[in-house]
């Protein structure tokens, strides 16, 4: 994985935003305001801007706090189409086996490990890519439905 952010928004019709941020908890809200800003250029409703910028604060949250420490960044993308954004976090961390991460047991909840599940909650479309010593790659879709083009 490298440093940059990739050009997955390439093609017709695509805009493609793209930041680099310090592994510092204080930043996370950068990536979540440019979240809104973006969501609201799209046209989403209050309520879906509300739920992709708690979904991108918990993937930059998991990003700062498995990625690989304060002197280091991680990348947030946002892959714009007509009718969708696509928005990728990537770290550079120590990763780990997506196909072991275990569902929260909401009767007993406990601190940590609920990330990629709210995750998934809020955002219509969520794949997470990891491996050992590789990195982790959160890649969330969220598409307009009938009621936010109303709002246009």
């Amino acid at each position: 994985m490298t440093g940059k952010c990739g050009n997955s928004g390439e093609g017709l019709n695509k805009e493609n935003v793209c930041i680099s941020l310090p592994s510092k908890p204080e930043y996370v809200s950068v990536a979540r305001m440019t979240s809104s800003v973006i969501a609201n250029k799209i046209g989403f409703n209050i309520e879906d801007i509300e739920d992709i910028k708690v979904a991108v604060g918990e993937a930059c949250n998991n990003a700062v706090l498995h990625g690989c420490g304060c002197n280091s960044n991680f990348n947030v993308e946002f892959t714009i189409s007509g009718d969708s954004v696509i928005i990728e976090v990537k770290d550079e961390g120590r990763g780990f086996e997506v196909e072991k991460c275990p569902v929260p047991d909401m009767c007993n909840p406990k601190e940590g490990g609920l990330g990629i599940f709210i995750i998934k909650s809020l955002m219509d479309k969520v794949e997470v890519e990891s491996s050992p010593e590789k990195g982790t790659i959160i890649r969330m879709i969220k598409y307009l439905n009938e009621e936010d083009e109303a709002y246009n």
